[in-house]
């Protein structure tokens, strides 16, 4: 009785099938969104703030009269570089610069979100 689970073909297949999506998964990842313009940060659902990508700042991030977050804009990209949160998972994450990335601090509930300027100019237009 010999059972052959997979034959040549079958592996060849295989290893073709993967191949193609890791070349799929590097274009994704090199073509995917475009850079965004502003960062929003929001707190418990509310907008804290919206802040421009190009200008280089530190944002303390405020809770009931405490620094939970400090978020970092440097080079166009917008990083968490410190929370008093106990897991720091937002802390791990990297810097984001594409449209719709995002860096999350559950605990803290906070979001940041990249936006482009067309969102940024509807966002004005609804909030004033």
């Amino acid at each position: 009785m010999n059972k052959k689970r997979f034959g040549k073909n079958d592996l060849l297949l295989i290893g073709g099938l993967i191949a193609a999506a890791v070349v799929l998964f590097l274009i994704r990842g090199i073509f995917h969104g475009t850079a965004g313009a502003y960062v929003e940060v929001t707190v418990n659902g509310d907008v804290y703030g919206t802040y421009a990508l190009k200008e280089d700042q530190e944002v303390l991030i405020r809770q009931n009269g405490r620094v939970t977050n400090t978020l970092t804009i440097k080079d166009g990209k917008a990083d968490m570089i410190d929370a008093d949160c106990p897991d720091l998972l937002c802390v791990h994450q990297r810097a984001i610069d594409k449209e719709d990335e995002t860096i999350v601090c559950l605990p803290n509930k906070v979001v940041v979100k990249v936006v482009g300027a067309k969102q940024k100019s509807d966002l004005d237009s609804v909030a004033g």
